[in-house]
């Protein structure tokens, strides 16, 4: 009876909105095969992974990696077996976790694509562990200028920028633009692996095409388990949302995917002056249909449930942001809602609130209720004013919205202030519908 509910529910909802244990690994050839593998997960310690700085200029970008511990080594060990082997794996960075495979290797590629069933017109984001690995796979070999400060302020770290690639990169990584999206993690295990592998890694987020992006090796495992060989498992994500995507190449410089580094950081450095958001400063309906760089075409981000968003109107002015949307004006909003849906006659029998929750109060605040023979589950993605919190809790949020099978999710909007840019752009396009008060 559940089942078929909850069947009928999504039926109705498009018509209205249209507008844990592990195993040790076996290997099989071609993931695009109706076969399964078995996925092994090895715990991984960041705190395991230092790295040495050279003499001169951009130290940190250059710098070689050293693991202290040996269990830790031979995990690294074996997900360079499974890389070298052109397989794809699970590994975390501080952004979200992502899906790894040789971004030299057309065929290592192909098996991203299938184990997420990504669409194949959504370009992949390259990886890398040094400037010397950047430069290898740069049209003529070439940092282009206007990045410089960019690199030295922002790498590693949860930035992307368009670059002029070689032809070593294949037209499946870039959808056959002339461009590549790179970026240097600043996670230690990613950092290391890739150094170890000495080659560059592709790695979209590892989760299943159009779902939450996943923050914790548990989230990959759900998502992935028997397509991929391998999970690295480090922990949480610290970021908890995917790369700022940065185009320097056009004039003025534009974010066309706001993420971890800030409209605030970047538009202070050298060459970023005038800098754009795409989307608050300027649409480019080209630039949509055949994107450059994950995160402009699709929908995505999305849980099983009905997702509603409440926010303020944005202002003109983007640096202002958004207000903060009050605990008691989103209730009288989405208590509004949730009559209109059950009125039009959506089949709701429990109901999800993602919110934020006063500076100062319990961050780990959850709340169960049911009243009217309807459950209300209430989640707290971060604090008031706290940005960077909310980006870390908005995907296990969703995510664990859909372990409890909700119908409905009811999402309270923030500011757009630094990382509340990266948090309502990844819930706009989550959302089935949007409220605007």
């Amino acid at each position: 009876m559940r089942v078929a509910q909850h069947i009928n529910t999504h039926l109705r909802r498009f018509h209205l909105y249209s507008s844990t244990s592990f195993y040790s690994t076996t290997r099989t050839p071609n993931l695009q095969k109706s076969y399964t593998m078995q996925t092994e997960v090895l715990p991984v310690d960041p705190s395991h992974f230092t790295f040495k700085l050279p003499a001169g200029d951009f130290a940190e970008q250059n710098a070689t990696s050293v693991i202290t511990s040996t269990n830790d080594q031979q995990a690294i060990d074996k997900a360079v077996h499974w890389l070298s082997r052109g397989e794809a794996i699970g590994i975390p960075t501080e952004t979200v976790y992502g899906l790894a495979a040789n971004a030299l290797d057309a065929s290592a590629v192909a098996k991203i694509f299938a184990a997420k069933n990504r669409p194949q017109d959504n370009p992949l984001i390259v990886h890398v562990s040094s400037l010397s690995m950047l430069e290898s796979i740069l049209l003529d070999g070439k940092i282009p200028p206007v990045y410089l400060p960019v690199i030295k302020h922002c790498w590693p770290g949860p930035l992307t920028i368009i670059l002029p690639k070689s032809s070593v990169i294949p037209s499946s990584v870039t959808c056959d633009h002339p461009t590549v999206a790179v970026r240097f993690p600043s996670h230690p295990v990613a950092r290391a692996l890739i150094e170890a592998c000495g080659f560059p890694l592709a790695a979209p987020s590892a989760n299943s095409s159009g779902k939450p992006s996943p923050t914790l090796a548990s989230h990959v495992f759900d998502d992935l388990n028997k397509k991929i060989p391998l999970i690295l498992d480090g922990g949480p994500c610290g970021v908890g949302v995917e790369s700022t995507v940065l185009d320097g190449l056009r004039q003025p410089p534009a974010i066309l995917r706001p993420g971890g580094a800030t409209y605030e950081t970047l538009q202070h450095l050298e060459g970023m002056e005038g800098l754009q958001v795409y989307r608050k400063h300027f649409v480019d309906q080209a630039l949509e249909m055949a994107p450059t760089t994950p995160g402009m075409k699709y929908r995505h981000y999305s849980p099983e449930a009905m997702v509603v968003l409440v926010e303020e109107k944005e202002p003109s002015d983007i640096s202002n942001g958004n207000k903060e949307i009050s605990k008691e004006r989103f209730e009288t909003v989405w208590r509004h809602e949730l009559e209109q849906l059950l009125k039009n006659g959506i089949g709701i029998q429990k109901v999800g609130i993602l919110t934020i929750v006063p500076d100062g109060g319990n961050t780990a605040w959850r709340e169960t209720t049911t009243v009217d023979a309807i459950e209300y589950v209430s989640l707290q993605m971060g604090r008031q004013g706290h940005p960077a919190e909310v980006a870390r809790g908005m995907f296990k949020g969703l995510r664990e919205m859909d372990t409890m099978a909700v119908d409905v999710i009811f999402v309270q909007g923030v500011s757009e202030s630094n990382e509340g840019m990266a948090v309502m752009n990844r819930l706009r396009k989550a959302a089935t519908k949007t409220l605007l008060i």
